[in-house]
């Protein structure tokens, strides 16, 4: 008598075989990988010092006596002293004062002319077809990627042929331009095209132009973009060094930045007062990350969760 083997039984070897997970690729040893972490670990340790590193001199050091500055820069304030922030804000030229006042007015005009241009053209833009948005974007990369040293000697005669130069409305009508104008339009187009076409479409058949649309619809989606904008620009100016000491000139006025260049004496230098001067001066750009915070972050993460 025969046995015959039936479909089932002769199916679920090559079944089992053909489930068979496939052998993945040659593992990583254990011990290496036991070597790699604290490797890892090491590196972002020396990288987050680096970056804190000067944070926290300043900060030290803006409590500390001139003596004990010089005799260990590094060393927490055993005997902290107001006197350093004291005598910054009690020079008798006002440069802290006027070098805030200065950067502030420089600082809000240049965003706030900045954020209604960067944003309505990167409206006109992200509505375009896709290769005239590509030449205008790559037009606009250019102000990325030339150094504003190349451009700042053109900029100053442009200036002088318009009668600015030495003056405010120059330093923020070059501001307006470059860069600053470049970054702002990326970050809003890239905002702006998620912004679904149905929006737009449904608006212009209520009757809305094209500058309702873009104030009333389209610039209260694009909050969390505006901020990221803002608190970017606002830092970047702020620290900015090159324009204000060109442009504006040593006896025309200074912002903070050629205030603290300023401040350096030629042949002594005041330890404590320089480092008073530098925490009062990065008070303000803190504060303002810390009041922009969440629409900051919101508009970093806003790409990762859609």
């Amino acid at each position: 008598m025969t046995v015959h083997a039936t479909p089932s039984s002769t199916a679920r070897p090559a079944a089992r075989r053909s489930a068979a997970p496939r052998p993945a690729g040659p593992a990583r040893p254990r011990g290496r990988r036991k070597l790699l972490s604290p490797l890892r670990l090491t590196l972002a340790i020396i990288v987050v010092l680096v970056f804190v590193s000067p944070i926290y001199l300043t900060i030290v050091n803006a409590f500390k006596k001139e003596d004990d500055i010089v005799a260990d820069p590094a060393a927490p304030p055993i005997h902290p002293t107001l006197s350093n922030l004291s005598t910054a804000l009690n020079r008798p030229d006002h440069l802290l004062q006027l070098g805030l006042r200065n950067s502030l007015i420089v600082v809000a005009c240049s965003v706030l002319l900045l954020i209604p241009l960067g944003s309505a053209f990167s409206f006109y833009i992200s509505r375009r077809r896709s290769r005239p948005r590509a030449v205008l974007l790559a037009v606009l990369a250019a102000g990325l990627m030339i150094p504003p040293q190349v451009v700042l000697l053109p900029t100053i005669r442009i200036l002088t042929f318009l009668g600015l130069d030495h003056s405010y409305p120059g330093l923020i009508l070059s501001n307006l331009g470059g860069g600053y104008f470049s970054f702002a339009v990326f970050v809003y187009v890239g905002f702006m095209r998620a912004v679904p076409d149905e929006i737009v479409e449904a608006a212009r058949l209520d009757g809305a132009g094209g500058l309702r649309i873009w104030w009333t619809i389209i610039m209260p989606l694009v909050r969390p973009a505006t901020a990221t904008v803002a608190i970017f620009l606002s830092l970047w100016i702020w620290n900015d060094f090159l324009n204000p000491q060109f442009i504006l000139g040593p006896l025309q006025g200074q912002t903070i930045t050629t205030g603290l260049y300023l401040s350096v004496g030629q042949f002594q230098m005041d330890y404590g007062q320089l480092f008073g001067i530098m925490f009062l001066a990065g008070v303000i750009p803190v504060v303002g990350y810390l009041a922009m915070q969440k629409q900051f972050i919101a508009g970093l993460t806003s790409g990762s969760t859609k």
